[in-house]
């Protein structure tokens, strides 16, 4: 049975392309367009990595992940944050809340499946 990876962004663009980079690589993906809508899958069922924007309206990927971190079926999850921001205070910022890793948009796709691949074996 493939991993199932939980991407959450609200740019339909980048969900296309982070879900066909991982399906391609034989995982099973499941999308959504913001952080409600992921916290909403996440307390549905288990995923074994989550990947999520930073900046998105509503439910922003720091609260997303505090609010995974807080539930008992996702909170050992590993959660990257895909972005792009860069500051180095936005990076602790995403350690403090639970995040596993951080990746910057525009994203390698290759650079995300061994990314992906290392933190969900």
């Amino acid at each position: 049975m493939p991993r199932s990876i939980l991407t959450v962004d609200d740019s339909k663009t980048i969900r296309d392309m982070v879900g066909f980079t991982l399906k391609s690589a034989g995982y099973d993906v499941a999308e959504a367009a913001d952080g409600n809508a992921g916290l909403a899958l996440v307390n549905q069922r288990k995923f074994d990595c989550i990947i999520t924007d930073l900046n998105m309206p509503g439910l922003d990927g720091l609260a997303l992940t505090r609010a995974i971190r807080g539930s008992a079926t996702n909170r050992s999850t590993p959660i990257l944050l895909l972005t792009t921001e860069a500051d180095p205070s936005k990076k602790t910022a995403g350690r403090e809340a639970g995040a596993t890793g951080w990746l910057v948009k525009p994203f390698n796709p290759e650079k995300l499946v061994e990314t992906v691949r290392k933190v969900c074996p």
